[in-house]
């Protein structure tokens, strides 16, 4: 078993393999999942002097949380005027500072254990496809005003000067957001799990439970864990394991490529270091990677998988129609990924019963925001804070099955003409 073809296995620092669990094996918390929101709660449980086990059903950080765009930067999938309608405005306000500190929290672990192949480039510039420079402005002034978040507005020239687009208008670059290498840093921070005391195993699925009695057990097809205390922060590949949990949110695919070595040709479209994404609903992100010689270019989102082959010819087809210039660049490989979303598209944290913790349904709200639902389910096993009831709002409410998988199809469509129509109302 090994991690599928993408950017970030090929450039993979350490491939080194934990093994299958066999046997029993007893611990304080198992921890089921080692993607960023596993190994984060795993980490900051270990550092606090727990026995910990984690157990991963491929390898660590094989989901979306090791062969995403690598985007580390502040707010939710959801919009922040949304999330306030649904919990108020100081809720809203907590959850995003909270956003602000997960994405601290992924640079000061960098820095603490450091990871230096995660190589983190600090910018992002999140640009607009339609003009409307004043709703950044004033977006600005609200991040610095509640937050004493500074961002830097940029003109269209500004923008233009950068990313040689006729398609963008204005942009806020965000100099402390970054962009980075995930898969290395899930593996950095598993070794310190490790060198911690912690026990990982890979290939070693959950396949069964029962969370009965205080001493909660775990069965894999190799072994069992025995354990006080189980967080589960499976995502999108999670199975029937449990049942109430897989209910709750959809199974959505999202895509990326990687070009060729290019990079005076890339240089003439994309100018700049910083990772970019643009306004619209599942809309373009990209970065440069190895300095500069490559593109990776991620976007789409299906209902279903398709081939990453014939996704990738569509955000090809998206690219050279952002950027002209780049109709002679070859694409070198793509893969596709499975997110978890929830109905109401944000994460979901908290308790199934007594010492069974969920932690999971993070597709679309970047690597700060599952880095920090991590942090929080430990604090609150650990009974540093109850922080984690800010997410209470958002239960695990049924995802809608088929249906719902329908209806979410055809919301991207709808969404996806909106934005077409506003764009165009811009030329």
């Amino acid at each position: 078993m090994s991690y599928i073809d993408t950017f970030y296995r090929r450039t993979i620092a350490e491939d080194r393999r934990f093994p299958l669990l066999s046997g029993t094996v007893e611990c304080d918390t198992c921890v089921i999942g080692g993607g960023l929101a596993g190994i984060t709660t795993a980490l900051q449980l270990a550092r606090a002097g727990q026995t910990v086990v984690v157990l991963e059903a491929e390898r660590i950080g094989w989901g979306a949380s090791g062969r995403n765009g690598g985007f580390v930067g502040s707010g939710f999938a959801n919009d922040g005027d949304a999330i306030a309608r649904m919990v108020g405005p100081e809720s809203a306000h907590k959850l995003h500072a909270l956003s602000i500190e997960g994405m601290r929290f992924v640079r000061d672990t960098i820095n603490d254990l450091n990871i230096a192949s995660a190589d983190p480039i600090h910018g992002i510039m999140s640009v607009l496809r339609y003009d409307d420079g004043e709703a950044l402005k004033a977006r600005a002034a609200v991040l610095q005003r509640d937050f004493g978040y500074g961002v830097d507005y940029l003109s269209r020239d500004e923008v233009q000067a950068k990313l040689r687009s006729k398609r963008y208008f204005q942009a806020l670059r965000d100099p402390q957001a970054f962009h980075m290498h995930p898969l290395n840093y899930l593996r950095g921070v598993a070794a310190e799990i490790e060198r911690l005391g912690g026990k990982i195993f890979e290939a070693s699925p959950a396949i069964a439970n029962d969370f009965s009695q205080p001493e909660k057990i775990v069965h894999t097809d190799t072994g069992k864990v025995k354990a006080r205390c189980i967080v589960v922060t499976t995502g999108g590949y999670t199975t029937g394991f449990l049942p109430k949990l897989k209910r709750s949110f959809l199974p959505i695919a999202t895509y990326v490529m990687l070009s060729e070595e290019a990079p005076e040709l890339i240089r003439q479209a994309v100018d700049t270091s910083h990772a970019v994404g643009d306004n619209r609903r599942a809309g373009d992100y990209y970065r440069v990677v190895e300095g500069g010689k490559r593109l990776l270019w991620g976007g789409r989102i299906t209902t279903r998988a398709a081939s990453p082959a014939a996704l990738a010819a569509e955000l090809r087809r998206e690219m050279v129609s952002t950027y002209p210039q780049l109709a002679d660049l070859k694409i070198e490989t793509s893969w596709s990924g499975l997110m978890s979303y929830a109905r109401h598209l944000m994460p979901q944290i908290g308790q199934l019963q007594s010492n069974v913790w969920y932690c999971t349904a993070f597709g679309g709200h970047g690597l700060n925001t599952t880095a920090i639902g991590g942090k929080l389910v430990a604090e609150a096993i650990l009974g540093q804070s109850d922080r984690y009831n800010l997410f209470k709002p958002f239960g695990l409410v049924w995802a809608g099955g088929l249906a719902g998988l329908t209806v979410a199809q055809l919301t991207y469509w709808k969404l996806q003409a909106q934005d077409w129509w506003r764009e165009r109302s811009s030329v």
